[in-house]
């Protein structure tokens, strides 16, 4: 630790710049672990090109990330960054937008070259020009003294290229008071296997550790002391959205007795949970990677036919060729759970960007009356509890559910307090007994459910399929009696769900002047908006919806509880516009934003504001 002035934050946000390759990713993973082995709580937000690769030192090719470290509970990645390191001239262009004014920039100058500050769109060098007056600008010659630091190391000059980001993330410790002892010990986890990489990553970080603090390139460092306080007791790890989404669904599997199959086929951003679940053979998971979307589904319906809780992951383009499929689940009335972890559209889209727009395609993409079950996670911690709810009412409902993630929180993490197994509640799956002398498969109890009856079982031959089947027993029938009772029941049966979900929460006054509603991914911009506004006395508050299909059954009551409504959201506005299919009578405002990019703090604080005092 360093001898030198201190500076307390409460909380801090760094950003990470860098073209393709330069390893902005892996650096912010290792700022981000070492804080919360240090206390701290945090969110964080990668956010890289679409293109495998795009050309070396252009605006399109910088891969960033975003991360807000804090001492008390920490809502989102932030806005405004207090540090930015802008390893070329492209990432320094693209980013200096998101940096605070007086905020510290770290730039690698070996790269500022005549060509590369002319690709990235500069007329001057930014360094020499001043147009960085207003910041505190730490320029190094990063790329050299990390070669410098790798001479004794016999390596190539590759090698030693690829190692600067280290170099960076030392200079960074030393700035922000990390120390060295957390990074080492991540080191020595993470290349456990590879000894030499190790060495020299260890040799690169301790060189910038070491320059930052010989240069002195700071007069004070930044403390942010632990989040004691803000966090509840218990074991944390800094955890993916889509992992968490995996342990979700792992454990929902555990607390059923049915054994767990993923029917996948991979695609941005959601591969990631196949791959997490690859990883647990052992804890009884089965991954099947599917030659395509359909194969994937269909494997996972079959899975659940056999009695397997079955699931299969994708994103827009992947729910399109799934939505037939999803029609069969419907009407069999199995359980799957649908992961769409959503990403910019339509088509390919942008496929790294984030966006809400799969929200009409899952409430009404399938053909002829298939009412389903729609939820959506809220943070990359909550993916673990949104998946494993979905699990719950999907395999007690005997019906599909679709869940809703996005890129911005599957590829986000947040500190995760690891809840024990015996906290979670169990699930009871509505499996037949074994020679049961009443069984037909579509008979159904007071909640319209039917029973899952296991093939192999004695006594409960039985047929499913996509015909129409009559009533109770389930022979095929295209009788048109017959069809609208079957359409009612499987309507009936979904709605009759929203009487198990616990009633919607109002942060805030359950009246007032103006509630925001929103769903989805945009919980830690909204959330920390409103309590903003209503630290300064506003009355505002917040409906933020886990259950879309069907709403909580007091949704009613709580819109007609205020003068004014927006739905702030990250498409079109097709959350609002269902909200006013199912109530006409009430006058809402919208506030839409389809960039790929997440809400900040700040245009929602402006937003709402603007709306209050009717602008």
């Amino acid at each position: 630790m360093s001898n030198k002035p201190t500076q307390q934050k409460e909380e801090l946000v760094v950003k990470f710049a860098g073209d393709s390759g330069d390893g902005m990713q892996l650096t912010g993973t290792f700022f981000s672990d070492a804080s919360a082995l240090l206390g701290n709580d945090l969110a964080t937000f990668p956010d890289f090109p679409a293109e495998i690769r795009a050309p070396h030192n252009t605006i399109p090719g910088v891969s960033g990330f975003l991360v807000q470290i804090g001492q008390k509970k920490i809502l989102s990645p932030g806005d405004l960054c207090d540090i930015l390191i802008a390893m070329n001239p492209a990432s320094l262009k693209s980013n200096l937008k998101w940096a605070k004014k007086g905020a510290t920039i770290i730039v690698n100058d070996d790269t500022f070259s005549e060509d590369a500050i002319a690709k990235a769109g500069y007329t001057t060098d930014p360094l020499t020009d001043g147009s960085l007056s207003s910041y505190h600008l730490i320029s190094a010659p990063i790329t050299t003294l990390t070669k410098k630091a790798c001479e004794e190391l016999g390596i190539d000059q590759k090698t030693m290229d690829r190692s600067k980001n280290m170099f960076v993330l030392g200079m960074l410790c030393f700035i922000t008071s990390r120390g060295t002892e957390q990074v080492l010990h991540l080191f020595d986890k993470k290349f456990a296997e590879r000894p030499k990489i190790k060495a020299i990553n260890t040799k690169v970080f301790l060189a910038g550790y070491n320059y930052a603090e010989t240069k002195e390139v700071v007069e004070s460092v930044i403390v942010v002391p632990p989040a004691d306080k803000a966090l509840e007791k218990g074991r944390y790890r800094n955890i993916l959205g889509n992992d968490a989404t995996a342990w979700g669904l792992l454990a929902a599997a555990e607390k059923s007795g049915r054994p767990l199959f993923l029917g996948s086929y991979p695609i941005t951003p959601a591969t990631e949970i196949l791959i997490e679940l690859a990883k647990h053979k052992s804890l009884g998971a089965r991954v099947f990677q599917a030659e395509d979307e359909i194969a994937g589904i269909c494997s996972a319906i079959g899975a659940s036919f056999a009695g397997a809780m079955s699931c299969t992951t994708t994103s827009g383009p992947g729910l399109s060729l799934k939505s037939e499929a999803l029609g069969l689940a419907v009407i069999t009335e199995l359980p799957l759970v649908i992961v769409n972890v959503q990403r910019a559209g339509p088509s390919t889209g942008i496929p790294t960007k984030s966006e809400q727009s799969d929200l009409y395609q899952a409430l009404f993409g399938r053909n002829g009356e298939a009412p389903l079950v729609v939820m959506a996670a809220s943070s990359p911690a909550d993916c673990f509890y949104a998946a494993f709810e979905a699990s719950q009412i999907s395999m007690e409902t005997m019906t599909p559910v679709i869940l809703l993630t996005d890129g911005y929180i599957g590829f986000g993490s947040e500190l995760f307090r690891i809840p024990k197994m015996s906290d979670l509640p169990q699930i009871h799956p509505p499996i037949a007994a074994a020679n049961d002398p009443n069984y037909k498969p579509y008979n159904r109890d007071e909640n319209l459910v039917r029973q899952w009856a296991i093939p192999g079982t004695e006594g409960l031959r039985h047929r499913i399929g996509g015909l129409e089947k009559e009533d109770g027993k389930g022979n095929v029938s295209s009788d048109p009696h017959n069809h609208q009772t079957m359409t009612n029941l499987r309507r009936e049966k979904v709605l009759k769900i929203a009487d198990r979900l616990p009633l919607q929460e109002v942060v805030g006054e359950e009246t007032g002047d103006l509630l925001v509603v929103s769903w989805g991914g945009t919980r830690g911009a909204t959330l920390s908006a409103v309590q903003g506004m209503q630290a300064q006395g506003k009355k505002v508050s917040l409906a933020h919806f886990r259950h879309i299909f069907p709403l909580p059954k007091n949704t009613e009551k709580i819109l007609s509880g205020f003068k004014k409504i927006v739905v702030p959201e990250l498409n079109d506005g097709q959350f609002v516009n269902y909200l006013k299919m199912k109530f006409p009578h009430i006058e809402m405002s919208q506030y839409n934003k389809v960039q790929g990019l997440p809400f900040t703090v700040n245009e929602l604080t402006e937003q709402f504001n603007k709306i209050m005092e009717g602008k």
